[in-house]
């Protein structure tokens, strides 16, 4: 699977590649903190304006509108840019994958679901990676933008609810609360990677056997046949059924957290110590910062596809060189 990191072919592709992927979402995290800036000058500007008429000229209001326009602008360039270059990147890494396995057909032809692990599982596999793998680079340097801002910010909520004074408040409630969703989901969903692996292996047996019989009458007998469906339906249910409670933890979870950080604001709003700017940044930055620690929770449906294709194109491999141990040849490592 990591052919594109390790053979020459593809050196300057993985390693250049990757380098300006790193780059690019660094500078449109950097784009994310001037937007956020941006939002608190802007917001202290209108409570100004409501507060007291007259007091800011229309050329600079507009003028906080155009700069917003040009940084939301340059970050949509940057955006799509590198959201073509990734699609590309990852393209040629399934590439690389399919090349490995073509070289080694004689192998695996007939190792069960050949084809499907070098066609369906590979494109899965790249299409998981662009979306699983740009988000976690995206979300860690989002942590280590924002974290000192929220930092900085936090020193102005002195106290929380029912808790009372705590130094860097939101830090802490930003950090439990995304650490504690994360367990919460992680315990509730520890079922769903194997439940996922053993849906593909049912479909893909029952797959083969419509495949086989399109060109054989001795496939597709009623017994069969049907014995495979029911396998299918089974595992489908039980999946269903697993789904059903995580997604009433998920979804619960999400929908509390909206709120979370305007109940830590709570006394610092009612005592009204902060502008409407800052309490915009603050929000801002903790969304931003709380975001990136819930990477896990917001992605696991696509962890638990990653974990279950892994799981596939390993053993595929791994049925491959036991294959080419038998014939006498070396081991190719994955």
């Amino acid at each position: 699977m990591f052919y594109f990191f390790t053979t020459r072919k593809w050196m300057l592709w993985s390693l250049l590649g990757g380098a300006f992927i790193l780059f690019s979402t660094w500078y449109q995290v950097q784009l994310d903190v001037k937007i956020n800036e941006w939002f608190g000058e802007f917001y202290d500007t209108l409570q100004k304006a409501l507060a007291e008429p007259n007091s800011v000229s229309l050329d600079e209001f507009v003028g906080y509108l155009f700069t917003f326009l040009k940084v939301a602008s340059l970050w949509i360039v940057i955006a799509v840019i590198t959201s073509f270059f990734v699609s590309h990147w990852l393209f040629r890494w399934r590439t690389s994958m399919v090349e490995y396995y073509h070289s080694m057909w004689r192998h695996a032809r007939n190792i069960e679901g050949a084809a499907q692990r070098v066609q369906e599982d590979t494109i899965k596999f790249s299409r998981i990676m662009e979306t699983l793998g740009v988000g976690l680079l995206d979300s860690i340097m989002t942590l280590v933008a924002f974290l000192p801002i929220l930092y900085g910010l936090s020193k102005q909520v002195t106290e929380l609810p029912w808790i009372g004074p705590v130094d860097h408040a939101l830090i802490w409630v930003a950090i439990l609360s995304a650490l504690g969703g994360t367990a919460l989901l992680a315990a509730v969903g520890v079922k769903l990677p194997g439940i996922e692996y053993d849906l593909q292996k049912e479909e893909a047996a029952y797959r083969k056997e419509l495949v086989l019989g399109e060109d054989n009458t001795a496939f597709m007998k009623p017994p069969t046949i049907a014995s495979l469906f029911s396998n299918v339906r089974t595992i489908h249910y039980k999946s269903y059924f697993h789904y059903l409670y995580f997604n009433i933890c998920k979804w619960s979870y999400f929908q509390g957290m909206v709120i979370v950080p305007y109940i830590a604001l709570a006394p610092t709003i009612v005592a009204g110590t902060v502008t409407l700017g800052v309490v915009q940044q603050i929000i801002r930055a903790f969304g931003r910062v709380e975001g990136s620690l819930q990477f896990l929770v917001k992605s696991w449906g696509t962890i638990i596809e990653l974990i279950s294709v892994w799981k596939r194109l390993r053993e595929f491999e791994r049925q491959i060189n036991l294959s080419r141990e038998s014939d006498g040849a070396e081991p190719q490592p994955s």
